[in-house]
């Protein structure tokens, strides 16, 4: 059974660009956000529970989902938000299961944004963290098209704290200094995920 590491970080700490790091060494890389995105294609089931839930005004003209209406509305109204959420993520968590189970790399790396905050923690071996200030977070999500500070705001809150993220952390990379810095904080994690994985077969 493939060794897996749950990689997870507040929005916009820079889990892809450590993704993209640990995929350079070769890792199998399992992303949530990009399972979300093939679910919701249209004709697939999850993609026919949001329409039925918000009606069609959450389609663009090509009938493809409005993710601009959709994140508006699901970080301004809770209600809306745990339903979408209801649809997602135990089709989510089915396929990273599936996936993790078909890799073939000595480990694989799970980025799942919302692991503690979906009670996935107990489906990886081992949870690393990516941790920014607040600071760099707001600077970073402010750079995103369509975000503006009420809306970062809205999304940060609806995400468990830095501090009880790290209380699950195993491993933790700063994301708050230079690309050097990052590139070399991937590269020792990679070989000590190396060790483990061949420790636990």
């Amino acid at each position: 059974m493939t060794f897996k590491i749950g990689l997870t970080g507040g929005v916009a700490s820079g889990k892809s660009t450590v993704s993209e790091l640990f995929a350079a060494h070769g890792v199998a890389i399992i992303d949530a956000d990009e399972i979300s995105r093939e679910l919701v294609e249209p004709g697939m089931p999850c993609y026919r529970e949001i329409v039925s839930y918000f009606g069609n005004a959450a389609l663009m003209p090509d009938n493809t989902l409005n993710r601009a209406w959709l994140r508006e509305k699901v970080f301004t109204d809770e209600q809306h938000r745990q339903r979408l959420e209801q649809i997602l993520h135990p089709a989510i968590k089915q396929q990273l299961r599936i996936r993790a189970d078909n890799c073939r790399s000595a480990y694989c790396i799970l980025s799942v944004p919302l692991l503690i905050e979906a009670g996935l923690q107990t489906t990886v071996d081992r949870i690393l963290v990516i941790d920014c200030t607040p600071s760099t977070q707001m600077e970073r999500l402010l750079q995103r098209p369509g975000i503006d500070a009420q809306m970062a705001e809205a999304i940060i809150a609806t995400q468990v704290t830095p501090e009880q993220r790290l209380n699950f952390a195993d491993d933790v990379i700063r994301n708050d200094d230079t690309r050097e810095s990052l590139v070399a904080a991937v590269e020792q994690l990679h070989f000590k995920y190396l060790n483990l994985s061949e420790q636990s077969l």
